[in-house]
């Protein structure tokens, strides 16, 4: 396979390799996402895999072309999250030996999951670039084949059977935008797509805080750096293969805000009714953040990755109903005496609100006089709701402040 691209026929016979290892994903159209994008939306539930993402293709097709002493010797791999378990899950299929390295502060939930698969997992490091010395050290030591999670044709080649699966279940796309992390999917998606179909056109995207990609590519020096709720495509040191493969096609990368990306992730969950983590609803986030580029079009994208942490989808959930004025937060001064809480309670229903949380801490402003400070979580169906349940309050006299 030529060093510096990966092409259609390279796609296709990946494609052969990990026929009944990987499954074949549905596409839909989402029918949501299109309302709210102004674009005709399809979604492929690459979120469905075994272990929940992508990751899977690009392991099963490397793990497919090793050597029978590669696969005597085993295989090695570093990441925090779903490589791990992609190359653990395929490895284990093929009777191959796998060794995992994590960092440190990988959660246990993962490395949990990891072992599952019946890899020997090894945690070292507090990063993950000291994590990945520590695999190629053992691959030296032990004679043991990496498997880079993104800068390996062979990976890159497995990725892009996503994308052949999306043009068969849905021939009539102008555009498809795909999640970029280290930039493999990308570049195996954008190769397939520019020989099959070359009308289409292809997007990449990142998350604000991790451009690198888009960076690299516009020849600036890379600066990412802070929290992203898409660690999935929060990488500092991109592939140098898909780099490559990308300038070659002249791939554009789009800069999503953290917001779109939590949009992204709600609308997904209600309108979809598909679990989504932030790397994985980063195309949709990109036709919120960019109607210009989508809107009136037929677009395919990617939802990549399921594996959310349940505590952060509810916040995520419950942030998205605050911004769009679904749930309303008050917090009132009130005299602490009795009825003054049911008086309250009446005039938010006699508004159409319903109260679903109500905090009530009693407050001492002066020997002989007692108040409380109460915060109520209210469900409205809109912020003109909102607003009347604010006047009916502030006209009977209660202070109301929003937050």
């Amino acid at each position: 396979m030529p060093q510096q691209q990966v092409g259609l026929a390279d796609v296709r016979a990946a494609a052969e390799r990990i026929r009944g290892a990987v499954r074949r994903t549905p596409t839909i159209e989402a029918d949501a996402v299109s309302h709210a994008t102004g674009a005709r939306v399809f979604l492929k539930l690459d979120n469905l895999q075994a272990t929940g993402a992508f990751k899977e293709r690009g392991a099963a097709n490397r793990i497919a072309l090793l050597t029978a002493r590669e696969r005597a010797a085993g295989v090695i791999a570093m990441s925090a999250g779903n490589h791990a378990q992609a190359v653990a899950r395929h490895a284990s299929l093929a009777g191959i030996l796998a060794t995992i390295v994590m960092p440190r502060f990988t959660p246990a939930t993962k490395v949990v999951r990891t072992e599952s698969w019946g890899a020997r997992v090894v945690l070292h490091g507090e990063t993950l670039a000291e994590a990945a010395a520590h695999a190629h050290a053992i691959a030296l030591n032990e004679g043991l084949t990496f498997i880079h999670p993104y800068d390996d044709p062979g990976v890159i080649a497995g990725q892009g059977t996503l994308a052949l699966e999306m043009l068969e279940d849905a021939p009539e796309l102008e555009a498809a935008v795909f999640p970029v992390g280290g930039g493999g999917m990308l570049a195996g998606c954008a190769g397939a797509v520019r020989e099959l179909r070359p009308e289409i056109e292809v997007f990449g995207v990142e998350v604000e805080g991790y451009p690198a990609m888009a960076q690299r590519l516009a020849g600036r020096p890379v600066a990412v750096g802070g929290p992203t709720i898409a660690e999935g495509i929060a990488v500092r040191d991109v592939g140098e293969l898909p780099l490559a493969q990308l300038r070659r096609l002249g791939i554009e990368v789009l800069v999503v805000p953290e917001r779109a990306v939590e949009q992204a992730i709600a609308l997904l969950a209600e309108g979809a009714k598909q679990v989504a983590e932030g790397a994985g609803a980063a195309g949709v986030a990109a036709m919120l953040a960019h109607p210009a580029r989508f809107t009136g079009r037929r677009v395919g994208t990617v939802l990549c990755g399921g594996n959310i942490d349940a505590r952060i989808l509810a916040n995520v959930l419950l942030r998205n109903l605050l911004r769009d004025g679904r749930i309303l937060r008050l917090h009132l001064d009130i005299p602490d005496r009795p009825g003054v809480l049911a008086d309250i309670a009446m005039r938010v229903a006699a508004a159409g609100g319903n109260v679903i949380e109500v905090s009530h801490q009693r407050l001492f402003a002066a020997p002989s006089v007692q108040s409380a400070e109460l915060e109520l979580m209210i469900e409205v169906r809109d912020t003109v709701q909102g607003d009347a349940i604010v006047a009916a309050l502030e006209a009977a006299a209660y202070v109301v402040r929003r937050g």
